[in-house]
């Protein structure tokens, strides 16, 4: 019984905060139409082909990231003394961090570029 309670509240959960976020968004779209207001706002990208290459981009650099910060835990992990407990965690989360910080200026770069 306590095996199945977690993937049931799991799944009530993620259902309880999808229909909340669109029935929201349902609500407020109602509202502005009512009061008038121009069918555009809701065009949130204007370059819609962009939006999955500024996904994949991120992504690409954020697992590069990763696998370079295991990479050099590895490294550090055969040529020091350092705790490994701690050597990967902090250098997973710090080149992940890096990776995503060059995908956040490369994006601009190609999004200026259009």
């Amino acid at each position: 019984m306590e095996g199945i309670l977690i993937p049931i509240s799991f799944f009530i959960a993620t259902f309880g905060v999808i229909y909340l976020y669109l029935s929201t968004r349902n609500k407020e779209r109602l509202a502005l139409i009512e009061k008038g207001a121009d069918a555009s706002i809701f065009n949130y990208n204007k370059r819609a082909g962009s939006s999955w290459k500024v996904i994949v981009l991120n992504l690409a650099f954020l697992s590069m990231g990763i696998g370079l910060g295991v990479f050099i835990a590895s490294v550090l992990e055969s040529y020091t003394t350092l705790d490994s407990d701690a050597i990967y965690p902090a250098l997973i989360f710090f080149m992940a961090g890096v990776g995503l910080y060059v995908g956040f200026t490369q994006t601009k770069k190609h999004l200026d570029k259009e």
